[in-house]
């Protein structure tokens, strides 16, 4: 029987990822976008039986409504991750207010959203694996990114506390913190710059993030819960 997965943020370089690992190890994948119609399109053509969704992750009645549609369907949820973000990165000085709350409400916020419906679904079926998309900026300053850093630090708190809290129904939940990763979301960055920061002195590919979220899915991992995993090169070191 194959699982169920979903994985928000399916259009970036990271999302798609992820969609190809799980698709490739048994999973019926629904994915969210926002924008890039285009792009869910090729990606349901790609993977058959994939299915895109059209939701605003920070919208908590839609968010409500597209799981609950998900588990009716199919009575279980084995996985979900978090994987839905934006970066609006700017020093402090020159961010302004809308910039700070879009990153906040999508990473943070969306988080929570999906987190809270998904909860409670893997409760009543005693089992799943909740994967939350961090990022190196949650455990270490980054020049640049105060509200994006933020945001992340947030989703490990709510990983932790929520680890804690579903625990004792055999719901792991765990973060997953991606380093300097080539993807639509560092395009902009100084690559030589970047790799100077970093001790294994090259970036990473988003498959070193997706694998390691296709193990922390299943029950190889059954005895991790509550832990901020980097993928990283060492950067956090």
């Amino acid at each position: 029987m194959k699982k169920i997965a979903i994985i928000t943020g399916g259009t970036g370089d990271l999302g798609q990822s992820l969609i190809d690992k799980f698709h490739h190890n048994n999973y019926i994948v629904y994915f969210t976008y926002f924008g890039n119609v285009e792009r869910a399109k090729m990606i349901e053509e790609k993977y058959p039986g994939t299915k895109a969704i059209k939701v605003d992750v920070r919208e908590y009645s839609l968010v409500k409504e597209f799981i609950e549609r998900i588990y009716n369907t199919h009575e279980r949820i084995d996985c979900l991750i978090n994987n839905a973000g934006i970066n609006k990165d700017k020093t402090i000085s020159f961010m302004n207010q809308k910039s700070w709350l879009e990153v906040i409400d999508t990473n943070l916020n969306g988080t929570f959203n999906c987190c809270k419906f998904v909860s409670k679904y893997m409760i009543n079926q005693g089992y799943g694996s909740i994967i939350n998309m961090s990022s190196v900026s949650g455990i270490k300053g980054i020049e640049g990114q105060t509200n994006y850093g933020a945001a992340k630090a947030g989703v490990n708190g709510l990983t932790k506390t929520l680890a804690k809290e579903l625990a004792k129904y055999n719901v792991r939940v765990n973060s997953v913190c991606p380093g300097f990763i080539e993807s639509d979301m560092t395009s902009n960055l100084d690559e030589d710059r970047m790799i100077n920061l970093i001790p294994m002195q090259c970036v990473g590919s988003p498959d070193d993030v997706s694998e390691l979220s296709l193990f922390l899915s299943e029950n190889r991992s059954k005895y991790i819960t509550g832990q901020m995993i980097a993928v990283d090169g060492g950067l956090t070191i």
